[in-house]
């Protein structure tokens, strides 16, 4: 194979393969003639690792017109009911994120008054808050 090298760490026993620049541009030219109908065929003619090692390849060398194309087909209201969801997902995260600066701010209030009443063991105080409002109910 042309510009391979792999070393073996010792400590852990991974291999790691470095390919040269020339063998890389050598894929990549391949591709573009039509050699290999898909990235995995390359991948796989060459006994390259990694799924998506020829796609970073393609990045780096500005060939991003090799790349397979993805094609999204949808429903015309697709896009509406995405942007709704995605909306309500933000309404949510402000909702859970105003509710826990409430809480925190009710937790300070809370063991400040505590504090000005003269209680020391502020868990023991909620617990005894707990009891009184569940037998309330």
């Amino acid at each position: 194979m042309i510009g391979l090298h792999i070393k073996e760490d010792k400590k852990v026993r991974e291999r790691t393969i470095k390919y040269s620049e020339a063998f890389k541009l050598q894929v990549i030219k391949e591709l573009k003639k039509g050699k290999f109908s898909s990235l995995t065929e390359a991948r796989e003619r060459y006994g390259i690792g990694g799924g998506s090692t020829i796609h970073t390849w393609l990045k780096k060398y500005g060939r991003k017109d090799i790349l397979p194309m993805k094609v999204r087909v949808e429903m015309p209201d697709e896009q509406d009911v995405i942007k709704k969801l995605k909306k309500r997902i933000r309404e949510l995260e402000k909702a859970v994120a105003d509710s826990k600066v409430k809480e925190i701010i009710s937790q300070a209030h809370f063991e400040v008054l505590c504090e000005q009443m003269g209680i020391e063991d502020i868990e023991a105080q909620k617990k005894k808050i707990v009891e009184q409002l569940s037998q309330e109910e």
